[in-house]
């Protein structure tokens, strides 16, 4: 479902050069959830976004159902939804107003928004401030309308960027179950993330990103027997040849 090959952005300006994501490739199949992993800064969400066609890479591609981000990046966008830690809501408006604004954006039929909107506020017991402007609502209940927003118009693949960031024990726990479902569903799922202990618990494959390298990328068992350690935290340490010290460890063991 997602194909990424070669995938390479170099940022330029005031006489620097940044090489943010360098000849990145991996694929994620449907009922898969894959971990981008690494530190902040190691090039996972320029990745995303060029995945779903808000980046234009300086080489290689991303295909996300046999379409590529540079060509046709609405009907990529069409058939992904994206969970994001600096997403926000419309205050002024309900969540039912929302869902039923992105459910249009996305050319859902109002017959069958109003059918997804009444599945998604029985998946995320959304009945009870359906109705509530969002700026009155908490904030465990904002993270379920935004989930539920990306999953309004049914998308096959989910690209999630950090989505755990600055929640508690509960939200996080709401993420959780949110990616178990979806997976279940048999979509093809992205986790972009520099917590490695979460990924841990959530993902069947792992790709460790550091300073725009894949380092390395497989299934826990294999990336254990690679790098003869039993944590994720120790294994991008070892792959990655990164000193304890290091502000990039902080980072990754946050």
């Amino acid at each position: 479902m997602i194909t990424v090959k070669g995938l390479t952005k170099v940022f330029e300006g005031n006489g620097e050069c940044i090489r943010a994501v360098d000849d990145l490739s991996f694929s994620v199949a449907k009922g898969e959830v894959y971990g981008l992993l690494g530190p902040n800064g190691a090039g996972k969400t320029t990745t995303l976004r060029m995945v779903l066609g808000l980046l234009e890479p300086t080489s290689g591609y991303a295909e996300v159902a046999g379409f590529r981000s540079t060509e046709f990046p609405n009907e990529v966008k069409r058939r992904v939804g994206l969970v994001s830690a600096s997403a926000g809501l419309y205050q002024w408006l309900s969540p039912r107003e929302i869902l039923l604004f992105f459910a249009d954006l996305y050319g859902i039929s109002p017959e069958l928004a109003h059918q997804e909107l009444d599945r998604l506020a029985e998946l995320f017991d959304l009945h009870a401030f359906l109705d509530r402007r969002c700026a009155t609502l908490s904030t465990g209940q904002k993270q379920r309308v935004q989930l539920a927003r990306a999953l309004i118009h049914n998308p096959p693949i989910m690209l999630l960027d950090e989505p755990t960031r600055g929640l508690d024990v509960l939200g996080t726990q709401v993420i959780f179950d949110y990616i178990v479902h979806v997976r279940d569903e048999g979509k093809a799922v992205i986790v972009s993330t520099h917590r490695l202990d979460e990924a841990q618990r959530l993902c069947d494959r792992f790709g460790l990103l550091h300073q725009g390298n894949l380092v390395s990328e497989g299934t826990f068992d294999e990336l254990k027997q690679e790098s003869g350690c039993s944590t994720l935290t120790e294994m991008f340490l070892q792959l990655a040849d990164v000193k304890p010290a290091s502000d990039d460890v902080q980072e990754a063991t946050a």
